[in-house]
């Protein structure tokens, strides 16, 4: 039963929300304060102003980020006033819990070596080996500097709020009673007034129509949009422009053969005689003093190695196969091991050699020499990594060019283009947000804005050089601007009469319903054309819409049968009858602990949140902007055609 839990998020976090609402109680509601920005100050955290330019800056960084990770996503759905707010809400928590924070560089040094990454770099004198922690970042393209401050960022919240986290805790009894609750099931009857049903019994006519354009007009209206001209520069097109000859392949091939080659690999065997790094003097000596010994045999039988490893070497992985350990290339064994096997030729049999397992006697067996490529094998790749080098020198260099050759001759795109040899690209009827499906520059959030800011729309300038993508630049200029309009009505005929409909038939529904309903009510009994009855529960929600799911739920069990009305829009009207409530069936012992380990994750998050609302009246946090209410979709929607 608790796989519905997990699977129906929408349902837990209703459940979440009923944990929430007594820690708002306990701690208080956030003033958000008058409306307005305040002089720019959009709140107040500790003292310290966020300003608006910040919370611009801050949620442009959020779409993109979210555009990035969900390419598809309706750009719409980004910049809406409550989009932006919750935006608003982020950026003053992570400001509160810095205020809360006390990141020392002791303490960022502590959790960086938690990483077992990087613990695993630290040497026999317990200290950071600096140049393999360089590589190790390196590798993923970043710097000590870059990665320690990432992390230093994520360590406020985890340092004030994982306390609490930590040690959430909730009684069974106060979880089983929540949770039976919440499962609760209940034995409903359904009539349903459906709105598409009452469609063909409504006529307008044109006074109807035009009566309801002239009362919505805002639904009607197109927004504004222009024709560019566009130029884009990037590293594919600075590379198509590179060429290289013969005589530079040839020695970048001579210089990077041992890159191109790929690395040596040696096989050992070993014989390995452990001892704790933590065992005393007496007993490292003891086992060094066995290996040894054992050293002084193989050294006098060379071809018993193999024998001496199985009956004698304490590594359980490689004794059964003699000490083999297979190929190995530098970087995967302990320093002390590798240094002595790359140090060896093939056969020789090491001295002893004491590492953090303890002490090992090294027979190197082979030597895999790597095989050197032949040039004309490589030139494709040469060529392509040359150019890839090449280009990369001379975007800085010819990025300058292009930025200061669309401010200096701001009229036009053509001279930039053709200086750089770049295509100057057009597009029509390009509006302020991106299109769904749009790619490329034109689904750029900051390309849109410079566009359509007011200089590039009255002046018909060129955009500065925007960066829409690493290594890439583009500027663009309208050419022809078509401001917001409301459409004229015979254009949108169609549409009115479509939402007039839809609208009137949503009406009537309701109308119905609500006469049915206080029938009812009024003599139970005559309820006769309800649908035979079924058990519903946020567990089984029978193929019904949440708001009628809800409302039985929340139908007052104390006085049954109960009626209640549910307005569903353009959809139409339901009555629900409820008859009886259906006790929840206990579920199984496994899942009823999973159960309440979710509940206790809810109850902690609840405490979390009433703990960073005491922290926001601690640091006199207040929100200047007025919170938009929640979003509605349909009658509010703009028709565009």
């Amino acid at each position: 039963m608790f796989d519905f839990i997990r699977k129906h998020t929408k349902v837990t976090m209703a459940l979440l929300f009923l944990l929430i609402v007594p820690s708002f109680i306990l701690v208080g509601m956030n003033n958000n304060g008058p409306s307005g920005s305040n002089g720019g100050v959009v709140a107040v955290v500790d003292g310290k102003d966020i300003t608006q330019p910040e919370w611009d800056q801050a949620h442009q960084n959020e779409v993109q980020r979210i555009r990035a990770s969900m390419p598809s996503i309706d750009v719409k759905l980004l910049d809406t006033p409550q989009a932006r707010y919750a935006t608003l809400e982020r950026l003053v928590r992570d400001r509160v819990v810095a205020a809360a924070s006390n990141i020392t560089d002791d303490y960022l040094a502590r959790e960086l070596q938690k990483i077992p990454e990087i613990a695993a770099l630290k040497g026999p004198d317990g200290k950071l080996d600096m140049e393999r922690y360089r590589q190790l970042l390196a590798s993923q393209g970043l710097t000590p500097e870059v990665f320690e401050a990432n992390v230093r960022a994520g360590l406020p919240s985890r340092q004030v709020l994982g306390g609490i986290g930590a040690s959430g805790f909730s009684s069974n009894a106060a979880a089983d009673l929540s949770l039976n609750a919440y499962f609760e099931k209940r034995e409903i009857q359904l009539a349903r007034v459906d709105a598409a049903d009452l469609v063909a019994k409504l006529a307008p006519t044109d006074a109807d129509l035009e009566q309801f354009y002239k009362a919505n007009e805002k639904l009607f209206q197109m927004p504004e949009q222009a024709n560019i001209e566009y130029v884009v520069l990037d590293i594919d097109t600075v590379r198509k422009a590179i060429s290289v000859n013969e005589a530079d392949l040839k020695t970048y091939y001579e210089q990077n053969i041992q890159r191109l080659s790929g690395t040596e690999e040696r096989r050992a065997s070993h014989i390995l005689i452990t001892v704790s790094k933590t065992a005393s003097a007496a007993d490292r000596e003891k086992a060094k003093a066995k290996a040894e010994d054992l050293l002084a045999q193989v050294k006098k039988a060379p071809d018993t190695f193999a024998e001496v490893a199985r009956k004698n070497s304490q590594d359980t992985g490689s004794a059964p196969a003699g000490g083999d350990l297979d190929f190995f290339a530098r970087g995967s064994m302990v320093k002390p091991f590798e240094d002595a096997a790359y140090a060896m030729k093939k056969g020789d049999i090491s001295n002893v050699v004491e590492s953090e397992f303890g002490y090992h006697i090294i027979k190197l067996t082979d030597v895999k020499a790597p095989k050197r490529p032949a040039y004309e094998e490589m030139k494709p790749q040469l060529e392509a990594d040359l150019k890839k080098q090449e280009a990369q020198k001379k975007f800085a260099e010819i990025a300058d060019t292009f930025t200061n050759g669309v401010y200096e001759q701001p009229d036009s795109l053509k001279p930039v283009a053709d200086r750089l040899k770049l295509e100057v690209k057009s597009a029509a009827n390009v509006v302020r947000q991106p299109k769904a499906g749009a790619a490329g520059v034109l689904s750029n959030p900051k390309f849109l804005a410079a566009l359509f800011s007011p200089d590039a729309i009255e002046k018909k300038r060129n955009t500065e050089a925007i960066e829409t993508a690493p290594s890439q630049l583009v500027s663009g200029r309208i050419t022809q601007y078509t401001p917001a309009r409301t459409q004229a009505f015979a254009e949108v005929k169609d549409a009115v009469r479509q939402r007039w409909i839809t609208q009137r038939a949503a009406e009537e529904a309701r109308k119905e319903g609500e006469a049915k309903l206080a029938a009812w009510k009024a003599a139970p009994a005559s309820a006769a054309s309800l649908a035979a009855p079924m058990v519903v529960s946020r567990e089984q929600i029978q193929k019904l819409p949440p708001q009628v799911i809800d409302a039985a739920l929340r139908a007052d069990a104390s006085a049954l049968p109960a009626f209640v009305g549910v307005d569903l829009g353009a959809q139409g009207y339901t009555i629900v009858k409820v008859n009886k409530v259906v006790p929840r069936d206990a579920p199984l012992e496994a899942a009823a602990v999973q159960e309440r380990s979710q509940y206790t994750q809810w109850w902690t998050a609840a405490e979390n949140l009433a703990y960073y609302n005491g922290l926001k009246e601690r640091f006199k946090t207040k929100i200047l902007v007025t919170k938009p209410p929640v979003a509605k979709l349909g009658a509010e929607e703009t028709v565009t055609q």
